[in-house]
């Protein structure tokens, strides 16, 4: 069976692999915008949901930021609980610096791979 989550995952370890580059590089705020481009990216999916939030929990304690890490603690349980369902607001970035309700537009280029993987 080859689904959703399947097909996404690919596209948002090439976003987390380019964040992981990004920080090691001393590109802070360009690795969490690779985070968030992640997020767009895998926020349907349960599983890429929740990895992708990990991802920005550890990214905050690394650079030592408590209200991104405490929000993303938050995140990861909302992502955990409420996406099965379908309760998350598409285009969200998925940073403590954005209300976790809020939907926003989704990058053409994403929105084209989301459209691939569904």
């Amino acid at each position: 069976m080859n689904t959703f989550s399947q097909r996404i995952r690919p596209f948002v370890q090439v976003e987390l692999d380019a964040a992981r580059t990004l920080e090691s590089r001393g590109e802070f705020a360009s690795a969490f915008g690779r985070l968030e481009r992640a997020h767009v990216l895998g926020q349907a999916s349960t599983r890429e949901h929740v990895r992708v939030h990990m991802a920005m929990l550890g990214w905050a304690v690394r650079q030592g930021v408590g209200r991104e890490a405490f929000g993303q603690l938050l995140r990861i349980l909302g992502a955990a609980t409420k996406t099965v369902w379908g309760a998350v607001p598409r285009g969200n970035t998925g940073g403590a610096n954005v209300s976790a309700l809020k939907p926003m537009p989704i990058p053409p280029d994403l929105q084209h791979l989301i459209d691939a993987a569904g």
